[in-house]
């Protein structure tokens, strides 16, 4: 994981240049954590169930599996994958594949327990249809 250099009064301006510095992995991952936050905020009360949901929607591959998935698929993409590599990179897809049906399973039942549609949902807590694609 990098190491970002910040003061010890922290604007928001000098967040957001830090931010910047980091990798695609580690800003999803910072993202997941600051949404955490807000939803802790805004709904301090969030019953146990939609808690326990919202964990699932923000959950992610640790970091080092992400980033050896996304060396794997760029490899991937350049057709320099090794036979070990093609099956490392089939068990990590799995792996991505299962976070993303936790996800979606997630956000459905949390979509349900609200009485809202899915698509109001992810409006609702702001997540880009992409991103339950990925």
């Amino acid at each position: 994981m990098p190491t970002i250099q910040i003061q010890a009064d922290v604007s928001v301006d000098v967040l957001v240049k830090a931010a910047e510095q980091l990798s695609e992995t580690d800003l999803r991952q910072l993202t997941a954590h600051v949404l955490a936050i807000h939803a802790k905020r805004t709904a301090p009360s969030v019953p146990s169930e939609e808690a326990e949901l919202l964990a699932k929607i923000n959950g992610r591959m640790s970091s080092h599996l992400q980033q050896r998935y996304d060396e794997l698929i760029d490899k991937r993409d350049v057709e320099s994958l090794d036979s070990d590599e093609h099956d490392e990179l089939l068990e990590l897809t799995k792996q991505a594949e299962a976070f993303d049906v936790v996800r979606v399973e997630a956000l459905t039942n949390l979509a349900a327990l609200r009485g809202l549609t899915l698509s109001q949902l992810m409006r609702q807590l702001q997540i880009d249809s992409a991103v339950v694609e990925e």
